[in-house]
């Protein structure tokens, strides 16, 4: 299983963080190592002292594909999740400002939380798709896929140039604007629609 994530696909998060609109698709990836499931606690690493929370919209890939085509991509995906694209902010910034690569401050052990279900789309009356994260009860994330950049189909064109997709494989499609680091008791909930997704604790 991979774990595609995309970055600086909301123009309002790209602005908070005075990082430049791409030309395509801003892609990474994570190891499955990552995964953080079943609302298990999040624990901070030692390493940062500016953990920031990133939710986004994922989607699990149905049946393998390369090369896809745009107007074939919905046939490669049926349902939607919600995760957190955990990222060390201060080891990032130190990695981008020496030009170096920065998956030590986005793929480490548990930095990518996923929801234990699923959504068909065909379940959601909307094809924009509202989400957001709430913690310790209030909002600080909210977002629509109508407002990404690259839409959910132009993703999955671009990354199957790159690489072959497979069943199961999960795609993080960015996060919006409110980004900001948690502390130790923190309680994060990510919703989709009124639909609780995840609900879990940073230890």
């Amino acid at each position: 299983m991979k774990i595609i994530c995309i970055g600086r696909n909301y123009a309002d998060h790209i602005a908070e963080l005075n990082n430049e609109k791409p030309d395509e698709p801003v892609i990474f990836m994570k190891p499955d190592s990552s995964i953080l499931r079943k609302n298990k606690p999040f624990f901070i690493p030692d390493f940062s002292s500016d953990l920031h929370h990133e939710v986004e919209l994922v989607l699990k890939i149905d049946q393998v594909g390369k090369n896809i085509s745009p107007k074939f991509a919905s046939r490669y995906y049926s349902s939607v999740g919600l995760g957190i694209d955990f990222t060390a902010r201060d080891l990032q910034n130190k990695l981008k400002d020496k030009g170096l690569p920065w998956e030590k401050a986005k793929a480490f052990d548990y930095s990518a939380v996923i929801s234990s279900h699923f959504i068909p789309l065909d379940q959601l009356p909307e094809k924009q798709i509202e989400f957001r994260l709430d913690i310790n009860g209030t909002t600080r994330q909210s977002g629509n896929s109508g407002l990404m950049i690259f839409s959910f189909d132009e993703l999955i064109a671009n990354i199957s140039k790159y690489f072959t997709l497979k069943t199961g494989d999960l795609i993080y499609t960015g996060t919006p604007a409110g980004v900001g680091p948690v502390k130790i008791n923190d309680r994060l909930q990510g919703y989709i629609g009124n639909k609780l997704m995840f609900d879990f604790m940073v230890k």
